[in-house]
């Protein structure tokens, strides 16, 4: 009896992250859209619109691991192991991550654990949520003659704490955009009163470039309220700073406190 050895092809393990913007499946690069076509596996995030899976091969294996505000499903320890494995046995890993992988989104720790693996690894930026979200909305981070820098800080830390950054930020001038935030709302907007910035315009903005945004503006002083009044919830961006009052619906604020100057 002849036997015919069957040859098998081993795929070389590639892992690319690829940033998938803030919402919206057409705000994704061109480039992430190429590497997603060649994906065996995609392990994507909470925050990935799921219609960006479309454009992987049908065949390729998709994976949510994704974690929200109070669940945890998946540890980076475990995410990291699952990336490795999933490479060594199939192939090209595309992670998917909201938004950019390297602003506050870990990226960079796959990255480093890929290479300890001498697993080859590339980077797709996204883009970021932190100016995209209100650019969408016609605020600017940064306008001549009322911002000239930003600051983009989480909300809280890996321990539930609100992040020391914000203090500092709270005594500048500039644009603070926060970043899972949306919890503390009250507690942060606390930190900006006690620089005596009542006044200071705020935007809480949810489900940015998503049909179902919600927008809430107001300011340091009413925002928490208002923010609870609109029923806000995650995912939600915060941002403090003269430049939310070029939005149209700052402007009753500001002549309701004009009003309140003249009396």
């Amino acid at each position: 009896m002849i036997q015919t050895k069957v040859k098998t092809t081993i795929k070389e393990p590639k892992i690319t992250l690829v940033g998938a913007g803030p919402g919206d499946p057409d705000l994704i690069s061109l480039k992430a859209v190429k590497a997603l076509q060649t994906a065996d596996v995609v392990l994507y995030d909470a925050l990935v619109n799921q219609a960006l899976l479309n454009h992987a091969p049908a065949n390729a294996t998709k994976v949510y691991v994704g974690k929200r505000s109070g669940d945890h499903s998946y540890s980076q320890d475990a995410v990291n192991k699952l990336i490795i494995d999933y490479a060594l046995n199939y192939g090209h890993v595309v992670r998917l991550k909201g938004g950019d992988s390297f602003v506050f989104g870990r990226g960079y720790e796959e990255l480093a654990f890929a290479d300890s693996y001498s697993i080859k690894a590339e980077v797709i930026p996204g883009i970021s949520s932190s100016i995209a979200v209100p650019a969408l909305q016609g605020i600017p981070v940064t306008h001549r003659g009322l911002s000239e820098s930003f600051w983009v800080v989480t909300g809280t830390t890996a321990d539930g704490q609100i992040s020391n950054d914000l203090y500092q930020a709270a005594k500048s001038k500039a644009t603070v955009i926060v970043l899972m935030g949306i919890k503390k709302l009250a507690e942060i907007a606390a930190i900006f009163e006690a620089e005596g910035k009542g006044r200071l315009p705020v935007a809480v903005i949810q489900n940015g470039s998503m049909e179902n945004e919600k927008l809430v503006v107001g300011t340091v002083a009413t925002i928490a309220e208002a923010a609870a009044d609109k029923k806000i919830d995650s995912p939600a961006l915060i941002v403090f700073g003269e430049v939310v009052g070029l939005h149209a619906n700052f402007q009753p604020i500001r002549a309701f406190y004009e009003l309140a100057e003249r009396e």
